[in-house]
């Protein structure tokens, strides 16, 4: 197990975590909720997938996963994110939860890797839904990395995605080990959120990879 014992004690780390000033609708940019991030790197840890392994976090937004990740004693993270700003939070973020562990924070396309990593690779994301008109199907650029990168992965993806996960997997030499639902609590941060918070239904997928 790694430096933060228990799921409860994880989530209330990363409850200090910012989320975005200025997101960008198009990016489809919502802060992970601290207890689903919790769950979803706690599940890894119990798998042995994250303890001395390099952990990718694609879409790293404000670093919740990268940092929940950071908190579980891998050998380093790597954070990509395509937006400066978010990536800017995320490093204030870290002294806000004060791991020491190894980052490198990247300002980069997840869709279009400027590196390769020669060791396993743990990929967790929480890539965007594609729920916006004009961006169907945007998780799928992310898995293709992740097929071509990662020996295993968590990710979070619109509830309803389980036949599309599961034949990508099959494709790319994948193979779905486990997946659950898992509420993701939106707060009223656009124009076309009508509510002050709104539960949308997401699905969390493990997938072992033979990149």
């Amino acid at each position: 197990m790694g430096i933060v014992a228990t799921k409860r004690e994880l989530e209330g780390q990363l409850a200090v975590v910012a989320g975005f000033e200025n997101p960008q609708t198009a990016l489809e940019q919502y802060p992970t909720p601290p207890a689903l991030a919790a769950h979803v790197i706690h599940l890894a840890d119990l798998h042995d997938d994250i303890e001395g392994r390099t952990v990718l976090d694609l879409g790293a937004g404000t670093g919740m996963f990268t940092l929940g990740a950071a908190l579980r004693g891998p050998a380093r993270v790597i954070a990509v994110e395509i937006d400066g700003d978010p990536l800017a939070t995320a490093v204030e973020n870290r002294r806000r939860v004060g791991t020491r562990t190894p980052i490198h924070w990247i300002q980069a396309d997840a869709t279009r890797l400027p590196l390769s990593i020669p060791e396993p690779v743990t990929v967790v994301m929480n890539p965007p839904f594609g729920a916006q008109d004009g961006q169907e199907g945007a998780d799928r650029g992310f898995l293709s990395t992740v097929a071509d990168t990662a020996a295993v992965s968590y990710s979070v993806h619109n509830a309803g995605s389980e036949s599309f996960i599961e034949a990508f997997a099959d494709d790319n030499g994948g193979e779905v080990t486990h997946a659950f639902s898992a509420d993701f609590e939106l707060n009223n941060q656009f124009d076309h959120h009508e509510a002050d918070k709104q539960a949308v239904d997401t699905e969390v997928y493990r997938i072992e990879w033979d990149s």
